[in-house]
């Protein structure tokens, strides 16, 4: 099963991430901000992957950089919680779930993007 999700295209994956975020009236400029962020791909970088259909393995391997603040991301996604998550490619997965989860439930972007006052 992981090996399945791990070669999946992130260009199938993301559409669901847009769709998840537009029902809830968030925009696609929300979800590429905390794509971006938390992968460190600028907006040229992240359309390129997505034209590429580079799978989600390459996708986070080839990520600039994975945001420190990451390591906040915590709860519960597919009823797994995401600080036990043991496999790191599955780990950064799940934190960018997590994440756009957060922003449909309406979380503030500067909660989302683990802003401290």
């Amino acid at each position: 099963m992981k090996q399945n999700l791990f070669q999946m295209p992130f260009s199938s994956l993301y559409p669901l991430y847009l769709q998840k975020a537009e029902r809830k009236k968030r925009t696609k400029e929300e979800v590429d901000t905390i794509i971006c962020w938390l992968t460190g791909y600028d907006e040229k970088g992240l359309n390129q992957q997505i034209e590429k259909g580079t799978d989600l393995e390459t996708f986070f391997q080839e990520a600039p950089c994975f945001h420190p603040a990451a390591a906040q991301i915590k709860g519960v996604i597919c009823g797994v919680r995401v600080e036990e998550i043991q496999d790191p490619l599955m780990h950064k997965i799940r934190c960018l779930d997590k994440l756009i989860d957060e922003l449909a439930k309406g979380k503030s972007m500067d909660k989302i993007l683990r802003k401290t006052a």
